[in-house]
């Protein structure tokens, strides 16, 4: 079978109706990328360096497995876009690596990665924190920056 991206599984658990049902979806497609991704969404001492709101980039139209890329991969260059990750970096330049990492990415995966900085995921997924929690249990939640 192949491997979900990471907008897959979202949307994979967001269908499920009962709690059961999305934590299972969430171990069966465990990854770092995913637990990384919710980290940032959910733990509260994590401080992206991103502006909320609107990101003005530009959408990768290329069809989904064509010429993008993968936010499973991406996903350990993080660290950038959060207070204490690459603090040495400015400002501006972390933006501008952020909005070409969105333009890299197939366009869903993109619209996570925004939801994530913007911690509103589980406003558009119905994934809350209590499920990420009961899924992985081994994540540290606090005392991040």
């Amino acid at each position: 079978m192949m491997k979900l991206m990471i907008h897959e599984v979202l949307k994979k658990a967001h269908g499920a109706k009962t709690k059961a049902q999305k934590v299972k979806i969430l171990q069966e497609n465990n990854t770092q990328a995913l637990r990384t991704l919710f980290i940032i969404n959910f733990d509260e001492s994590v401080k992206t360096r991103i502006p909320e709101g609107e990101v003005p980039y530009k959408p990768n139209e290329a069809p989904q497995g064509t010429e993008h890329s993968l936010l499973e991969k991406e996903a350990k260059k993080l660290y950038y876009y959060v207070k204490g990750g690459a603090d040495n970096l400015p400002q501006l330049r972390i933006e501008t690596m952020y909005i070409q990492l969105l333009e890299a990415l197939y366009k869903d995966e993109a619209e996570v990665l925004t939801h994530v900085f913007n911690k509103d995921l589980h406003k558009h997924y119905r994934i809350t924190h209590a499920v990420v929690k009961e899924a992985f249990p081994e994540i540290t939640w606090g005392g991040r920056s």
